[in-house]
């Protein structure tokens, strides 16, 4: 379980279940245990200071690389 926080303030963003290894690109809806960020338009943004962390691709959210960092374990598939 990964704990995704915002760069710029450190706040946490939201729990994700990372299932294999290898960067964060993606994240999952259907992996998203606890939601702590707001949606603005396609936009995630942090509930807290208003960074974009990604962006609305249906059923992902496409992650900004320099706008994130995270916490936590990584499942092996």
């Amino acid at each position: 379980m990964l704990v995704i926080k915002c760069a710029r303030c450190g706040k946490k963003a939201f729990k994700y279940n990372k299932i294999g290894h290898g960067k964060v690109l993606r994240c999952y809806y259907s992996r998203i245990k606890k939601d702590y960020s707001k949606k603005d338009s396609d936009k995630i943004v942090c509930r807290y200071c208003g960074n974009i962390i990604g962006i609305d691709d249906g059923d992902c959210i496409k992650m900004n690389q320099n706008e994130f960092t995270y916490t936590g374990t990584k499942l092996n598939k």
